[in-house]
């Protein structure tokens, strides 16, 4: 089940999304009808809601979703001879990926526009649930309310998230909406099937991409192509970087962890290190607090 909600003072029109996009409105005269939300499933409809199945699709579902409260209904074209038989408005279409991230960041408010997001990545997906909850720790000691989106389990600042995995593109632009709704100046998602559809971060924006493994400069620009290319994120400001564990963060770590700690404990820390600083935290201000919260311990 998933939805995408109207952010607060925002207004879509049917007609707004058509000029937008160059979809097919049926009947056209319904251009000034307005929706609230998004939706891909018949549980999740709302009064206001676009439904948006995006397969082929017949006149009994587009009947049900109307009487749970649809004011409209996206279709494909090869289902075009069912838009004059629904009774409500109809955009005909075969929407990107693209262009149904775009729909849904822009109803939800672009929210991954106010947040610093982040992004772990990595061949073993079990490693990557662990190392982005580790950075979500961190970012946390820093004083950073946080975010998290992660198979192993998303929260919004202390409020854990009841979600069925994989959230696709509604589902990641909601949580979004939610976290910065919350108060969340970052929020820290896994790249790993478990947690992601294919096309899941589409018209999100990306600060920092990590990596769990090591790298070469060769596999780091095919590896972040893979990524870009499969779950659809966007870099902020150009930066074409993976950040990775190197010899600087791994000392910072060391310094930091416990001997009994594990090598896997060193490691995720020092990864969390390295995408901090690519951030824009200061070395000083992580040694101080990675020293303060030793203490505490």
């Amino acid at each position: 089940m998933s939805v995408v909600t109207e952010a607060v003072g925002l207004r879509m029109t049917l007609g707004d999304i058509c000029t937008r996009f160059g979809f097919e409105l049926v009947p056209a005269f319904a251009d000034g009808v307005t929706i609230t939300s998004l939706s891909d499933d018949i549980e999740s409809i709302k009064p206001g809601s676009l439904f948006t199945p995006l397969q082929d699709v017949d006149a009994e579902t587009l009947h049900i979703a109307h009487v749970h409260g649809a004011y409209a209904a996206l279709i494909p074209h090869a289902s075009r001879d069912l838009a004059e038989q629904a009774g409500y408005p109809v955009i005909v279409a075969d929407p990107t990926p693209q262009q149904i991230g775009e729909l849904a960041s822009t109803l939800a408010g672009d929210p991954s526009k106010p947040l610093a997001v982040f992004a772990v990545g990595g061949r073993d997906d079990d490693e990557v649930r662990a190392s982005t909850i580790r950075l979500a720790a961190f970012l946390h000691m820093l004083g950073n309310p946080i975010g998290q989106i992660n198979a192993a389990g998303s929260s919004s600042l202390e409020r854990q998230l009841n979600l069925s995995y994989p959230l696709n593109i509604y589902d990641i632009q909601h949580i979004m909406a939610v976290c910065a709704e919350d108060g969340a100046a970052a929020i820290i998602i896994a790249l790993e099937p478990g947690t992601l559809d294919d096309h899941a971060l589409e018209s999100t924006n990306v600060d920092v991409v990590g990596s769990t493994g090591v790298l070469t400069a060769q596999t780091q620009a095919d590896t972040l192509r893979d990524w870009i290319e499969r779950y659809g994120f966007t870099l902020k400001d150009g930066d074409h970087i993976i950040r990775q564990r190197d010899a600087e963060t791994d000392s910072i770590a060391a310094e930091a962890v416990d001997r009994g700690a594990g090598t896997g404990e060193a490691s995720r820390l020092s990864l969390a290190i390295s995408m901090v600083m690519a951030a824009g935290v200061r070395k000083s201000n992580i040694r101080s607090a990675l020293r303060v919260s030793h203490e505490m311990q």
